[in-house]
């Protein structure tokens, strides 16, 4: 059963409801359920410490064992069942849809607080960020906090100021506005020219179906999209399953040739249910084809396949093929009528599980980095953990970036030969199919997020370093998280771990690399002067390399 207490009359007017969101997938509810349960002890344990009762607002499930909220039909009627004026928390250990929640968030009246246990095991500080980032796009007031053990002193100060006074802060004195800025003549000339080129010529997003495991924040409503220059396409995940069985064997056999030959690695086995197999390769070839050739019939820039809750019943997961997507150097697809390579010597940018803020940041990255002559390549990460470097390689705070998809292997150390890949975790992914996975190479990268608060779009931005760590680190970290998918270790100039978690308005951060670290400041402020060219609120976050602002 989960932590949960009824009020005993001891601190009228002190009982603070707890509810949980989880996902829609009953094998990852009931897989994550003890990781919650221990959470919600500890969390229960802090806030009675403090004189508060806590209420658990849902019960343990005893026929589905788990005791999450599951759907958002779920959500409602948990809504409809509570006091709406109590203070509210939403504790979580695991990945959750925002919208079994939202619906009920919405209209509550008393203070509200998101909080995650700060671990790796499953993507608990992943889902927060998500559900922030939609309370925000929503306009809803809400506080966030996090602790590995709920018992450190900044996590127990920030909690009593939220019980006593329904908010508690975190320190934003790395935000400085684009405004207030130094920006060189060259970056703000670039960043003009290229805004202008796309608000004239425009651009088509490619859309496979909307709304990604609940993530109402990474939906771009289309009224602010528009003058950006991008307009959307909306496109069907059947169309995408329709093409894939078109495409021949012999054509998707040849993609995973091209990629072997480059020297990726593949781990396959016999077991459909348990191990990556030839005949799930061979079908996310397929894909990769009818997505290359689907974003060529309609004109796309850039496309963003929803997968999750759509294709996960008929394919194996797309992450294979939206990594390679977003790759320079890439297996070549000819057009229908094989008179031309489709996209030759470019990435076609994909944002992973159709985050469209992710999907404007790329199309404006390449564009950025293509006309300075830097990497193009770029890829969303999910925030997903972070700790200190336990072999003392790295004295700075080290962040785990970690995605299911989208990393290209231009990320990697030996690139393409140092990618490998596994099947995907029976969890989430029935049908398997295989990751693109590497570690992420050392160099000064770019970090950024669109994102929609008070009816507008924003853009926070940053810089910081891919760092190298030993090879038992690394798998230590990996072990820690999901060993399946592609990692990078990263450091952010100027902003702590507790600046990140209280700034960041999503789940997935963007990144990309440049050559040098003043190459990486000059590409961040052209295309932060791109965004506020395009009507986008700016922020730069942190510092330089040197620890200098940007003022």
């Amino acid at each position: 059963m989960s932590p949960s207490k009824k009020p005993n009359g001891k601190n009228p007017g002190k009982d603070v409801l707890l509810i949980a969101s989880g996902d829609l997938r009953l094998s990852a509810n009931q897989l994550c359920w003890p990781a919650q349960r221990e959470m919600e002890r500890k969390l229960t344990a802090a806030v009675e410490a403090l004189g508060y009762t806590v209420t658990r607002a849902h019960a343990y499930n005893m026929d589905l064992k788990h005791g999450f909220i599951g759907s958002q039909k779920e959500g409602m009627e948990v809504f409809r069942g509570i006091d709406s004026k109590k203070p509210l928390i939403v504790a979580e250990a695991v990945w959750q849809y925002s919208h079994h929640v939202l619906a009920g968030l919405c209209g509550h009246q008393g203070p509200i607080l998101t909080c995650a246990n700060w671990s790796g095991q499953w993507p608990g500080l992943v889902g927060m960020l998500n559900l922030n980032g939609s309370l925000t796009k929503a306009g809803v007031k809400y506080s966030t906090l996090w602790s590995e053990d709920f018992s450190d002193e900044y996590f127990r100060k920030q909690l009593q100021k939220w019980l006593e006074n329904g908010k508690c802060h975190h320190n934003q004195s790395h935000v400085l506005p684009l405004e207030k800025a130094k920006v060189s003549t060259g970056a703000r000339k670039t960043g003009k020219a290229l805004a202008a080129e796309l608000a004239q010529q425009k651009a088509i997003m490619g859309v496979f179906d909307e709304g990604c495991m609940g993530m109402f924040n990474a939906i771009i409503p289309d009224h602010l999209l528009h003058p950006t220059g991008v307009f959307k396409e909306r496109l069907s995940q059947a169309a995408l399953y329709y093409e894939t069985l078109q495409v021949s064997d012999q054509e998707a056999l040849a993609v995973r040739q091209w990629m072997e030959k480059k020297g990726m690695k593949f781990h396959t086995g016999p077991n459909e249910e348990t191990d990556l197999t030839d005949g799930q390769i061979l079908t996310q070839g397929k894909m990769y084809i009818a997505a290359m050739r689907i974003a060529d019939d309609f004109g796309c820039a850039t496309i963003g396949i929803q997968y999750q809750q759509g294709l996960k019943d008929l394919l194996p997961a797309s992450d294979l093929v939206e990594g390679t997507l977003n790759n320079t150097s890439r297996p070549p697809v000819k057009s229908r009528k094989g008179d031309r390579v489709l996209y030759e010597g470019e990435p076609l940018p994909c944002f992973n599980e159709v985050d469209e803020c992710a999907g404007l940041d790329a199309l404006m990255t390449f564009r950025v980095h293509k006309a300075m002559g830097q990497p193009v390549e770029t890829t969303l990460h999910d925030l997903r953990w972070g700790d200190r470097d336990q072999s003392g390689t790295v004295k700075d705070y080290v962040w785990v970036l970690l995605i299911s998809g989208s990393a290209p292997p231009a990320h990697f150390e030996k690139e393409w030969a140092g990618a490998d890949s596994m099947r995907q975790p029976a969890m989430y992914f029935r049908l398997g199919g295989g990751t693109l996975r590497g570690v992420s190479r050392p160099g000064e990268i770019v970090w950024s997020r669109v994102y929609v608060e008070g009816g507008k779009l924003c853009m926070d931005l940053g810089r910081g370093a891919a760092v190298k760590l030993p090879t038992a680190e690394t798998q230590r970290r990996w072990e820690a998280t999901t060993v399946q998918w592609p990692i990078m270790h990263a450091v952010t100039y100027g902003v702590s771990r507790d600046q990140m978690m209280g700034r960041h308005k999503a789940n997935h951060i963007q990144v990309a690399y440049a050559k040098d670290a003043k190459a990486a400041d000059e590409a961040m402020l052209a295309k932060a002067a791109m965004a506020q060219a395009l009507g986008l609120k700016v922020s730069l976050c942190g510092s330089k390399k040197d620890g200098k602002g940007w003022g």
